[in-house]
């Protein structure tokens, strides 16, 4: 049923219209935007929906459990965090797997995201057979954006080793698919998956450089289908560009620039240590980063190379990664801040004529994260193109008093969910008020699960 919407305004790329009226049809998709006030009032400033590159829904059971030190004498660091990982992992079953995914999306719509690229590497049963559905878990995990109502790029990942040149290890099971045509089947069935649900799209990927031998590397991405946006981790940790250099005499980054055609499709994800010439050559390739600061800070991977990368000419977005937080504003502003501790400078999102660090921030993050679900990037809202919205707050307190030159920069610096009015999706509320319409039922059945597994006792 087409709609038409009043808000107080709505941002574009071009700045604010204010007193905004916005019709959608039918489908959800724009059809008019006007500046004459027309439509049912919605006492609240519209932007662009939030872009969620990276994404391991799983995870988010374990959130905020990985940090005791138990008296082991040994200390923790990002391979004792993955030991964990691994032993969730290993836990799931279908059911579980899609309750835990439907709370999360929930909660990344009530936080303003209004898609999600699912990196997903948890493919088979816990013996580490395939499921009769080849992409059981993955049509789950579509199933589970289809009840919270997000859209979701399903990007199910090639994993088939345990390290540089190492076997894989039992813990690592149910991710693997031994030869490219194993995982081109995964791929097609995971491609069947996302067509029970009109807001799912495919990608495809590596898991990284690490999880897939070089020479399937290099034939996997020469003939992968270069109209989907093609996921791969690089450079989390500084044990892994040490592992790499020992076994390709090259840094990860470095290897895959020299042995692939890396272009605009490309979303590398963490990136986190880098020398000069791989700064540069992302940059020039076109590829994305993918950035996910609360993730990178709580493993304790280290800070980004951002303002070489800016400087360059880089493009990035931004994820959840491991789900330790699920608002972008925090993803955005530690990403901010950790540059300027190192800079001592406050201009981290700043580029000559283009604005406040606020509005910088938005664009920037959302125009690589719409590349990352596959979509090109556009204006924020433009006819023709689904309504996706997060919806500031006219009346909480900082709003009130702010002329919207002041909004983006709110939004970024001074705000968390609480100031929000809600999310729309293909132009209808998911999140109104900081309810979900089946909220009862997607907690009950995500607390019971996480009861049952006992991951949280």
């Amino acid at each position: 049923m087409a709609k038409q919407y009043h808000f107080k305004g709505l941002l574009t790329q071009k700045g604010w219209i204010e007193n905004a009226s916005v019709s959608v049809d039918d489908n959800g998709n724009i059809f008019s935007i006007n500046a004459d006030g027309k439509g049912e009032t919605i006492n609240g400033y519209a932007f662009p929906g939030f872009q969620n590159a990276h994404s391991h829904a799983f995870q988010y059971a374990m959130a905020g459990l990985a940090e005791y030190h138990e008296g082991t004498g040994v200390p923790d660091d990002f391979w004792s965090w993955r030991t964990a990982m691994y032993n969730l992992a290993l836990t799931l079953s279908p059911d579980d797997m899609e309750a835990v995914a439907t709370m999360l999306y929930t909660e990344m719509l009530r936080h303003g995201y209004t898609s999600v690229a699912e990196f997903h590497y948890v493919h088979h049963d816990q013996n580490g057979k395939p499921y009769a559905n080849l992409a059981e878990m993955g049509e789950r995990l579509v199933a589970a954006a289809k009840t919270a109502g997000i859209r979701i790029t399903l990007v199910p990942m090639f994993y088939q080793m345990g390290g540089f040149g190492q076997p894989a290890g039992e813990k690592q099971r149910r991710f693997l698919s031994a030869s490219i045509d194993d995982y081109q089947k995964l791929w097609e069935s995971s491609a069947k998956a996302v067509s029970t649900y009109g807001k799912a799209s495919i990608g495809t990927g590596i898991h990284s450089l690490r999880a897939v031998k070089p020479e399937d590397v290099i034939t996997y991405i020469s003939g992968r289908d270069k109209n989907l946006p093609f996921h791969i981790h690089v450079s989390e940790q500084i044990k892994e560009i040490q592992d790499s250099v020992a076994f390709h005499k090259k840094r990860p980054v470095q290897w895959l620039l020299d042995h692939v055609a890396v272009d605009g499709n490309f979303h590398l994800v963490h990136a986190t240590h880098l020398d000069d010439s791989e700064v540069t050559g992302i940059a020039k390739s076109g590829a994305h980063v993918v950035l996910c600061p609360t993730t990178e800070g709580n493993l304790g991977d280290g800070l980004f190379r951002f303002a070489d990368f800016q400087y360059a000419g880089g493009n990035w977005s931004i994820g959840t990664d491991s789900h330790v937080s699920l608002n972008p504003m925090e993803e955005l502003r530690l990403l901010d801040y950790g540059q300027r501790l190192i800079s001592h400078k406050r201009t981290t999102f700043y580029k000559p004529n283009l604005g406040d660090s606020g509005f910088n921030a938005i664009k920037m993050s959302w125009n690589s994260g719409r590349a990352a679900m596959g979509e090109k990037p556009s204006d924020f809202f433009e006819v023709g193109k689904p309504f996706d919205a997060v919806v500031l707050d006219a009346d909480s307190p900082l709003v009130a008093s702010s002329s919207v030159k002041n909004l983006c920069n709110t939004l970024i610096y001074a705000s968390d969910r609480s100031n929000l009015l809600g999310t729309m999706v293909g132009g209808e509320w998911k999140i109104e008020r900081n309810q979900h319409r089946s909220e009862h039922k997607i907690l009950e059945s995500f607390t019971s699960t996480l009861k049952n597994l006992g991951t949280r006792l």
